[in-house]
């Protein structure tokens, strides 16, 4: 029987701003976690985008962190992996994936930002970083000690949704070519 007709794992996501699409893990080698994932776990292509200087607000201070990402989506959920190219003070060093690969976050993406921010603060979590800068608004809340992860929340907006759907499309349609796929402006390259 194939995932798909298998009804054990047919029921509908949770409603509203409930729904985890991301899984993320802190990798001390992007490439070779990759490969990795898609070899083991047939997951991929991996969409691997350039390094960039990821500027933050932690503890309402600015910051900015050289990091990577690789994204793969495994059916309803992305994989994504995340490495951190310099040795500042992130919420990325705090984890063991200097030395080996750890899970980091939970991903959610919410249409009202502010009120998803305002729902974990009434909660009593704070944030443990928040992007800047850039069009897209995403937080990370400190869930660890509750659930040994962080709860990232990423802002709706249409060009996201599109890369998304973009990805979801070519993961759904692999054949097993070029498991890791370093994007470039004009399509991508291999490793």
């Amino acid at each position: 029987m194939s995932g798909t007709a298998n009804r054990l794992y047919a029921q509908p996501w949770p409603e509203g701003e409930y729904r985890f699409f991301q899984l993320g893990f802190v990798v001390p080698d992007l490439i070779e976690a990759a490969s990795r994932w898609a070899s083991v776990h047939r997951v991929g292509p991996f969409h691997v985008l350039p390094v960039v200087e990821q500027r933050l607000i932690v503890k309402s201070e600015p910051a900015t962190v050289s990091m990577q990402v690789g994204v793969a989506q495994a059916g309803p959920v992305q994989i994504e992996l995340i490495q951190q190219h310099c040795d500042r003070p992130s919420i990325y060093r705090g984890s063991s994936a200097i030395r080996s690969p750890s899970f980091h976050q939970l991903a959610t993406v919410t249409a009202d930002y502010d009120a998803k921010v305002e729902h974990f603060a009434k909660l009593g979590y704070e944030p443990a970083a928040e992007s800047i800068g850039g069009s897209l608004r995403v937080a990370y809340f400190d869930t660890v000690g509750d659930f040994g992860f962080y709860t990232e929340v990423i802002e709706h907006t249409p060009s996201l949704l599109r890369r998304l759907g973009a990805i979801s499309q070519t993961c759904a349609h692999w054949d097993g070519t070029d498991p890791v796929r370093l994007l470039t402006r004009d399509g991508y390259r291999v490793p």
